[in-house]
C-alpha cells in the first residue's frame, strides 16, 4: 500500500520533542544517563506471564529486580529497556511482544505530561504538549505532528538500535490510544505504519489497530483526518492546568542539561522531513542559529557532529529494519547521491552501507 502522506512535504506544523542519548559516533557519559519511565512498559510482567514465561526470572536474566515494576515513575536506562524488550521477544517466541506491552498504554503511563495533555482545551494542543515534553518521560523519544490540509499524521521517532522494532511497534500502540483517550474509544487511524518489513504474521497488528496497514514504511505513525485536531476536550479548571504547568515546568528545569539530546531528537525529524538546517533547527528552540551554535559549544559538541551522529543512527536503523535501496536512503537523509552517503556511511562505520546490512543479516541467523 502506498503513503497516504508524501514523504517530504510542506508541512504547517511541526512540533517535535525530546531529549535521547549520543549514540553511533560519540557514546559517553550521556549515553549512560538516558532512562526512561517504567510507566510505558509496565505491562511486560503481565505480558510475559500470559505467555508461559516466569516474570521473576526472565528479569534476573537481565539483572533486573521485578520491584522495578512497583511504580510507573520508576526508571530504567534506554539501553536496559531495550535489551530487556528483545530478551523477551526471544524468551517468549514472540515477534510482536512490544506491541502486546503497549496495546493498552496510553496517556495515563505519560505521568504529568499525560495530565497536562488530558487537560487540555482541544486534542491539537494536547498533542503540541506531549510532543514538547515528551523527552521528559523517555529521553530520545521524538514525537512530531504533521498537517498536510486534509490528512494529519502523528509519528514517532525513536534513537534506540536494540530492539528498535519492539520500541516502534509498543510506541505507535501508544500513540493509537493516546488518540483514543483524547477522541473516544471508538477512533481509528486512515493508516497505521511501520518503520521495518512485514512480520509473517500482521493478524496481530490487525486486532489493535483496526485500520489498513503500511509495513517498510519511512517512520511509525498514524495518518488521521486533521478535523479531529480541533475537538473540543472537557473544560477544566484554568488554575488546574495552570498547576500542571509550572509543575512540568520545574521538572523540565532540572533536565536543562540534556540540551544537545534535545537537539539530537529534533534532528531525527528535520532530517526526514528536509528540513535540518542550523536556523530551521534553531528556530524550534525560539532562538538564532548562532545562538544555538553557541550553546552547543558550551556543551562540548557542535551542529555538525549531531547531524553525522544522526543521520549514521537513522541509517543502520533503515538499514537494519527495512527493504530500501541504500540510494533511497541517501535520498531520505538529504545526501546529492548514494555514493556521497556510501563515503559518508564508510566514514562513521569503516565499511559501506551494503556490507553493513549482508553483515547485520548474518548475524542475526546465528544460533541464539
Amino acid at each position: 500500500m502506498g503513503s497516504i502522506l508524501p514523504f517530504r512535504m510542506s508541512m504547517r506544523l511541526i512540533e517535535l520533542s525530546s531529549a535521547g542519548r549520543p549514540r553511533a559516533l560519540a557514546r559517553g557519559v550521556a549515553t549512560q544517563k538516558a532512562t526512561a519511565r517504567i510507566g510505558s512498559v509496565l505491562a511486560i510482567p503481565a505480558v510475559l506471564r500470559s505467555l508461559g514465561a516466569d516474570p521473576a526470572e526472565v528479569l534476573a536474566e537481565q539483572g533486573l529486580e521485578p520491584t522495578l515494576f512497583d511504580s510507573p515513575d520508576n526508571r530504567i536506562s534506554q539501553a536496559a529497556r531495550s535489551r530487556l524488550l528483545a530478551h523477551c521477544a526471544a524468551r517468549t517466541g514472540c515477534p510482536h511482544f512490544g506491541l502486546l506491552v503497549c496495546e493498552h498504554v496510553g496517556l495515563s503511563s505519560l505521568g504529568l505530561v499525560g495530565l497536562l495533555a488530558r487537560y487540555s482545551p482541544d486534542v491539537e494542543t494536547a498533542l503540541r504538549s506531549i510532543a514538547r515534553y515528551l523527552y521528559l518521560h523517555s529521553h530520545g523519544a521524538a514525537m512530531e505532528l504533521v498537517v498536510d490540509g486534509e490528512q494529519a499524521m502523528l509519528t514517532l521517532g525513536l534513537p534506540d538500535f536494540v530492539a528498535a522494532e519492539q520500541l516502534g511497534d509498543g510506541g505507535t500502540a501508544m500513540l493509537l490510544n493516546i488518540m483514543r483517550d483524547l477522541c473516544g474509544r471508538s477512533w481509528a487511524p486512515a493508516e497505521a505504519s511501520f518503520a521495518h518489513r512485514q512480520p509473517d504474521d500482521v493478524e496481530p497488528y490487525r486486532r489493535v489497530f483496526h485500520a489498513p496497514l503500511r509495513f517498510d514504511a519511512d517512520r511509525y505513525g498514524l495518518v488521521f483526518a486533521a478535523r479531529w485536531l480541533g475537538r473540543q476536550l472537557p473544560e477544566v479548571d484554568d488554575a488546574l492546568r495552570r498547576l500542571l504547568q509550572q509543575q512540568v515546568d520545574a521538572l523540565e528545569a532540572r533536565h536543562s542539561e540534556d540540551f544537545p539530546a534535545q537537539v539530537r531528537s529534533v534532528l531525527q525529524s528535520a532530517l526526514m522531513t528536509g528540513d535540518a538546517s542550523a536556523g530551521s533547527v534553531g528556530a524550534l528552540f525560539s532562538m538564532h542559529s548562532r545562538t544555538l551554535h553557541r550553546h552547543l559549544a558550551d556543551f562540548g559538541t557542535s551542529f555538525r557532529a549531531l547531524v553525522d551522529e544522526t543521520r549514521f543512527e537513522i541509517a543502520r536503523q533503515m538499514l537494519a529494519d527495512s527493504s530500501f535501496e541504500v540510494r533511497r536512503i541517501a535520498d531520505m537523509l538529504g545526501y546529492a547521491d548514494a555514493s556521497a552517503f556510501t563515503r559518508a556511511f564508510r566514514r562513521w562505520s569503516g565499511t559501506t552501507p551494503a556490507v553493513w546490512r549482508t553483515q547485520r543479516v548474518l548475524r542475526g541467523r546465528r544460533p541464539r
